[in-house]
């Protein structure tokens, strides 16, 4: 190791490890909700008849219903070893290496992936006792005693004596739950600290030098309210708080699972939620666009293509290309579609019922296949060529002057051609053939037999065609979303949730416990996706205007006031502050809808630009800060740290990306017909145009906690590990932007000392002390003298050295906080 990397790796380490590390052994919301969908379902099905305590005989003495039972395992040995899947039985059975669970079959190849991906995250299990109890029968008129399906309040804002610290009614909400507990709120950010905060959360960027220091010149409410107008009506708004969203919305640009097919059109639902931010779209229109835009008026073109486009929602999520059954294929998307849907609007996971009664929400199997129905008479169109593999192959929209039509994906697919040759070569010998039986005078018999094996030919003919042509004309939209089916009907339970193992039909509809007025009647016709925006955004659904009032309030303070802000139910956490939940709630739906109305209410408060310096007293009562009583530091976003390196280099390029990189690469398999290497990137543009491919996560974004993206993330982990580090070290990334900030410095400003106080400012948005600039003039001449050799120039040396400076500027806790 050189001299300069030496000095850089102690002072890096240093900074970039100074923070706190999540717990390995306390599951994050994904991981739980993974057990939830992926794992418990294949338990109960396939385990628990024989090792279960409800199995007439405990095979094995092994018990698999609980987390003690299949980690403690039976007989042969541990069943489960968290993170060890050599050690795991559980996994041996399952693969039929020696132990055979189930006996008499193996389990498909996704299933047994997934048991391995859990059991190598740790082999987080919730079945501890301490969840919520198993739900026996449902009593709904019981059931909305529970806070989250009582209708939202309209409550009496407190009275406060503290005037000066009571700026909006949010601050007497908090101040009044601060007072029940002996708490004060704690005093005012400094304005270059408060300033930097704002920048942050409402457009994903550090302020310039010049924008801190006009604040800090004037930091009073009007300023402050005027920078807060300026920034919700920059472009940089929507690309973060659009990326908020496709966090919660799963978004990715390709299929992930077995088969890994690309999505080269996902873009357009990326740009569309970007734009729809930026303008303030009222969010019960954009989730009525995101359901059922294909249904809803448009008074121009323009407008019916971003409906279309907007629907691409229900298509993004993850396929099992491979899957063979196609009735089982339809319902997992079915499936997919009412997770997304009940989750990102609802808080609600309505999914967990579709083999048997939700266990904890009053949400009954039947009422899943009443919403099912809704998808299932839904036509979704995702692309993907066909062959290599891709059973499941799809089509896509073709967004034309006076229609818009379903088309075939160009690329990949020579099987229809090849079908083609043999149906045209085997039609003409069956059309010889009656031709010849006219002339011999043959049977009736034989001639009608003749003519229905033409028929037949025929249309397998025809269909070989529609799959064989091209998508489309290269200048055509093509697009990813949904359009009702030719025939939307009602579907039936299906028994444990086996596509194919069907009972009752039940009729369309929606969920009893969050319908509190009369729910929209779907016509025969239709498949009821547009009433089902219209009941997502009645005025009495009791969760829609709070789930979405608590991921702005998520994404200003680091937690919502429901931490689960995916889970509003049983399982998830309970509010905070209940009443200030309903007053947000039903400004957001007074305002219109209005995100950044709500956006710029919550920041202007009080209890918003608090500092975030702990105290003693209020650390004893609140550890969490769940009482509001001081800012709780925050990490930066993976894409945030990122952008913010390029910005304070000088390289962030603020044009908006044309397209993506993955539509540039086109239809294929990844891993097989595409390399991953096809979707690397140099560009310095917004992080928010990386390509998102399910599987090749771009690695910056990996490593700092980015969601796994075929999981609906409604928040993100925020972990510290050594990878981090040897990340800011390392990576080509961070070095090549440190060189070019070090060129920055040299060039903006002729003396050392200003030099190093212009890194402070751009990176952390302060000066720097008189300690730290002796000590960074310390650190820069001892390197430039460490690398000077007869191989460099003093002004190559200095320049290492001004670069290494940079990097630790650039690794440091400060600079990857918010305070």
């Amino acid at each position: 190791m050189t001299s300069v990397a030496r000095h850089i790796f102690v002072l890096s380490l240093a900074l970039v490890l100074a923070t706190p590390a999540l717990q390995a052994d306390e599951p994050t919301p994904a991981q739980l909700e993974f057990f939830e969908k992926k794992i418990r379902p294949v338990l109960v099905k396939e385990c628990y008849s024989c090792h279960s305590t409800q199995a007439t005989s405990v095979k094995a003495g092994l018990l698999l219903d609980t987390r003690e039972g299949i980690r403690r395992g039976g007989e042969s040995g541990h069943a489960v070893v968290p993170g060890n899947t050599d050690e795991s039985l559980l996994l041996e059975a399952v693969r039929h290496e020696g132990l055979e669970m189930p006996p008499k079959k193996q389990l498909p190849d996704d299933v047994v992936a997934d048991l391995e991906k859990w059991v190598r995250m740790g082999a987080p299990d919730p079945r501890d006792g301490k969840s919520a109890p198993i739900r026996q029968s449902i009593n709904f008129e019981t059931a909305r005693d529970f806070w989250a399906f009582r209708p939202v309040s309209t409550p009496v804002v407190p009275q406060s004596g503290n005037k000066r610290r009571a700026a909006t009614d949010i601050d007497r909400f908090v101040l009044a739950k601060l007072a029940a507990n002996g708490l004060a709120p704690s005093a005012d950010a400094r304005p270059g600290t408060l300033v930097r905060r704002l920048y942050f959360d409402l457009i994903g960027l550090p302020p310039t030098p010049e924008q801190v220091t006009e604040f800090v010149k004037d930091p009073s409410d009007k300023a402050f309210q005027q920078i807060v107008d300026r920034l919700l009506d920059s472009d940089q708004f929507g690309e973060r708080w659009g990326r908020h969203w496709l966090d919660v919305v799963r978004y990715a640009e390709s299929t992930g699972m077995e088969r890994n097919y690309t999505y080269p059109e996902a873009w357009r639902y990326r740009d569309y939620v970007i734009e729809a931010f930026n303008s303030d779209k009222p969010f019960d229109r954009f989730i009525a666009e995101q359901v059922a835009g294909d249904l809803l008026n448009a008074s121009d073109q323009d407008e019916r293509n971003v409906n279309h486009v907007a629907t691409g929602l229900l298509a993004l999520g993850p396929k099992s290309l491979n899957e063979r059954d196609k009735e089982k294929f339809a319902m997992d998307i079915v499936d997919e579609q009412i997770d997304v849907v009940s989750r990102a609007f609802l808080g609600l996971t309505a999914s967990c019922a579709r083999c048997h009664d939700h266990k904890f929400d009053p949400i009954p199997q039947a009422e899943y296949y009443q919403l099912a129905g809704i998808f299932r008479s839904t036509d979704t169109f995702y692309g993907t060529s066909g062959g290599n593999g891709n059973r499941q192959s799809g089509r896509l929209l073709a967004l034309r002057d006076n229609e818009v039509v379903p088309v075939n994906v160009s690329g990949g697919n020579k099987k229809p051609k090849n079908t083609m040759r043999k149906l045209t070569s085997q039609l003409k010998a069956q059309q010889k053939k009656l031709a010849r039986a006219d002339q011999q005078k043959s049977t009736k018999k034989q001639i009608q037999q003749t003519k229905t094996v033409i028929a037949r030919i025929q249309k397998q003919l025809k269909a070989a065609r529609q799959q064989a042509a091209p998508s489309t004309r290269n200048d055509e939209n093509l697009v990813m979303g949904v359009r009702d089916g030719a025939r939307p009907v009602d579907t039936e339970i299906r028994i444990r949730g086996e596509a194919n193992e069907r009972a009752q039909s039940v009729p369309r509809g929606f969920l009893t416990i969050a319908t509190l007025a009369d729910a929209p009647k779907i016509a025969g016709d239709r498949s009821g996706r547009e009433e089902l925006a219209q009941w997502l955004t009645q005025p009495e659904n009791p969760l829609t205007a709070r789930v979405a009032a608590n991921r702005i309030w998520q994404h200003l303070f680091g937690n919502g006031i429901v931490r689960t802000v995916n889970n509003f139910g049983a399982n998830g956490d309970r509010p905070s502050h209940p009443k200030l939940l309903d007053y947000l709630a039903n400004r957001l739906t007074a305002d219109d809808w209005s995100v950044k109305s709500l956006i710029r209410l919550v920041v202007t408060s009080r209890t918003y630009r608090q500092a975030s310096f702990p105290h003693d007293v209020a650390m004893d009562v609140d550890p969490e800060n769940r009482l509001l009583w001081r800012m709780s530091p925050r990490r930066l976003e993976a894409e945030a740290l990122r952008d913010a390196v390029l910005a304070v280099s000088g390289t962030l390029d603020l044009s908006p990306a044309e397209k993506s990189v993955v539509s540039k690469v086109g239809n294929g398999d990844i891993g097989r017909t595409l390399k991953t290497g096809l979707f690397a990137v140099d560009h310095t543009k917004r992080s928010v145009y990386l390509p998102i491919v399910r599987g090749v996560v771009p690695e910056m974004l990996r490593i700092f906690d980015f969601p796994e993206p075929s999981i609906i993330a409604g928040s993100r982990d925020v972990t510290t590990i050594p990878t981090q580090a040897l990340y800011m070290m390392n990576s080509p990334f961070v070095v090549e932007q440190s060189r070019e900030m070090a060129d920055r410095l040299l060039t903006e400003r002729d003396d050392d000392t200003d030099r190093i106080d212009l890194g402070y400012w751009l990176a952390l948005g302060r000066s720097a002390t008189s300690q730290e600039i002796a000590r960074s003039l310390t650190f820069i001449d001892t390197t430039c003298e460490a690398i000077a050799d007869d191989q460099r120039t003093q002004q190559d040396a200095r320049h290492m050295a001004w670069a290494g400076f940079c990097q630790v500027m650039l690794a440091s806790a400060e600079f990857r906080y918010l305070e």
